[in-house]
């Protein structure tokens, strides 16, 4: 398999789906993100979208657009294209919450490692459950409120326990930071998918999160976690 150059590596982990075409319609590229999104929408109706807010002209153009596919909705898209042979478009995920504020408190942790224990933990009863690992490989050790983030994500898995797949998807949100003082900080996601969420943990998994310094959005099966990434 062919190496990936350090701007495709960025594309593949971006958090927001990108899609390009050919003249035809055909797919030449595509991210992880933009994967989830085709299970939920054809091919043929993203096309159909990039055509439509494509420049009249060879370049790149940017429209606010208040978009919805299921459960994915999206506030942007971007399409731009520098000859007729290739086209492509990046869609803005829309968050419901922002960050205000973020509290530098915590430990320094391996975050690979910390829900790792967390996937063990939630196979303690005997469960069909496969586990599917999609993580960014570049995170350093990052500050966290370990104890709190742990009961967190524990929650998490426990409201996907009938489930016979669950998907961890660990990424940096390309070109988001949170302020903090004269500080910026990047701001990292962990999506869980399952094929069942039990939406009666959502109270109590939304309490734990604020005590964790996270943010907590339920997007039809998905729970998504956002949280600075404080590194050394």
């Amino acid at each position: 398999m062919e190496k990936m150059t350090f701007y495709e590596a960025w594309i593949e982990h971006d958090y927001n789906p990108f899609i390009s075409f050919d003249e035809n319609g055909r797919i030449i590229t595509l991210n992880n993100e933009a994967q989830y999104l085709l299970g939920v929408v054809t091919p043929k109706k993203i096309f159909n979208l990039t055509k439509t807010y494509a420049n009249i002209s060879y370049g790149f153009k940017t429209t606010v657009i208040d978009l919805s596919f299921k459960s994915f909705s999206f506030y942007a898209i971007t399409v731009g294209y520098l000859n007729n042979k290739e086209i492509g478009i990046k869609l803005y995920k829309k968050n419901a919450k922002k960050f205000s504020s973020v509290v530098e408190s915590g430990e320094f942790v391996n975050i690979y490692a910390l829900i790792d224990l967390c996937i063990s933990a939630s196979n303690v009863n005997p469960t069909n459950i496969k586990h599917i690992k999609i993580f960014d490989p570049t995170f350093p050790e990052i500050k966290l409120r370990i104890d709190e983030f742990t009961k967190l994500i524990n929650k998490i898995y426990r409201s996907y326990i009938k489930s016979k797949t669950i998907t961890s998807k660990l990424t940096l949100n390309t070109g988001e930071y949170i302020n903090c003082a004269t500080k910026k900080y990047p701001i990292f996601t962990l999506q869980i998918k399952g094929d069942t969420r039990d939406e009666e943990y959502e109270k109590s998994i939304e309490d734990i999160s604020t005590k964790a310094n996270t943010i907590i959005q339920f997007d039809g099966d998905k729970t998504i976690l956002s949280s600075a990434l404080i590194s050394k």
